[in-house]
């Protein structure tokens, strides 16, 4: 069975909007691309190294993939040439529902995210890791079919952009699996699914005659 791992860079509050550059995704007029560049390390180069060392597939939204598709083919025999041999040469599953052109080798498109992803995850085959992809990784937590998250949080508030996170993930317990804190202040953790999520309770038994009070009132304000 395949593994979904999502990685995610994000400043303070959620935000994972184009973390690499101005120009990778102004979308509603989004003015900080590009804000991980200046607190990039040592520490964060060689987590993210950590990330791409085991077996993996490439599971990317619409708009990553076109970011991608547009970079990576090309940059072979330079700097970055070692991460740009892997992603040439794996599968790339692309959630679309429009008639996208899939011309980087290995693409495969997915008409159906959820489904199509659980379906996968019943193959044999390298884990199904995301880059980017706000909304398809959306649609995965709502879905429950997210096993791992990786998260790069950097000490910055942007405070608006596409986030990790919104109403509609499904509740979910994971465990703190690793972490790490590079010289620059980026906070990497990897959290690991398992099981439900559990609750307790703080509160006097009885409750008091205000408590009771106040939980009447909540329960009226709705």
């Amino acid at each position: 069975m395949r593994k979904v791992i999502v990685g995610a860079m994000l400043s303070l509050d959620g935000v994972m909007q184009a973390p690499g550059g101005p120009q990778e995704d102004p979308t509603g007029g989004f003015r900080y691309g590009g804000w991980i560049v200046p607190l990039a390390d040592e520490v964060f180069g060689e987590e993210i190294d950590k990330l791409f060392s085991q077996p993996f597939d490439l599971l990317l939204g619409r708009k990553t993939y076109e970011i991608f598709a547009a970079h990576w083919p090309y940059v072979e025999q330079g700097p970055d040439d070692a991460i740009a041999r892997t992603f040439n040469s794996i599968n790339k599953y692309v959630a679309t529902r429009k008639g996208l052109t899939l011309n980087w080798e290995g693409s495969v498109a997915l008409s159906d995210a959820a489904s199509d992803v659980a379906r996968l995850k019943q193959e044999e085959g390298p884990a199904l890791l995301t880059q980017g992809s706000s909304g398809l990784v959306k649609t995965l937590l709502a879905s429950d079919l997210v096993d791992e998250i990786n998260t790069f949080t950097f000490p910055l508030v942007l405070g608006h952009g596409k986030r990790l996170f919104d109403d509609a993930a499904s509740a979910a317990a994971y465990r703190l699996a690793a972490h790490r804190v590079s010289p620059n202040g980026i906070v990497i953790a990897k959290y690991v699914r398992e099981g439900q999520v559990a609750t307790g309770d703080f509160s006097m038994d009885p409750p008091t005659q205000a408590e009771v009070a106040r939980r009447e009132k909540m329960r009226w304000e709705g």
